[in-house]
């Protein structure tokens, strides 16, 4: 098999296909989030906190703080994914609870006595 012919096979799969969107979705996705933090979530984090600057802080030539504000960007960011699954699980249609059928009645005693007979014949025959 060529390689045109191979690289087209392997384009054509349905795992690469849906990789692919997932992919580009994600990264739309990633902007709406972005957007939402930066311009919705954080503003209100620094009026009620002030916005966490730790980009001063520097260990010799290292820089700490940059760190650290990626660290406090990502866990903000995560909060905020977490909440918005959260909310997307309790929207999704939850599944129909299987109902049982209703036992049936015990045997009445008339049942019970020509159920004896039929089990005491039945050992006769053996």
């Amino acid at each position: 098999m060529g390689f045109v012919s191979e690289f087209k096979e392997f384009i054509s799969k349905g795992n690469v296909l849906d990789l692919a969107v997932g992919v580009i979705i994600g990264g739309a996705f990633g902007k709406i989030v972005s957007s939402l933090t930066d311009d919705v979530i954080m503003p209100i984090v620094g009026l009620i906190g002030g916005k966490p600057d730790f980009s001063a802080i520097n260990v010799g030539p290292v820089k700490i703080g940059l760190f650290m504000n990626a660290v406090v960007g990502f866990l903000i960011l995560a909060l905020i994914i977490f909440f918005i699954v959260k909310g997307a699980n309790s929207i999704k249609k939850k599944p129909l609870e299987v109902v049982a059928a209703p036992a049936s009645p015990p045997p009445t005693t008339d049942q019970q006595l020509l159920m004896e007979i039929r089990d005491s014949l039945r050992a006769g025959r053996a």
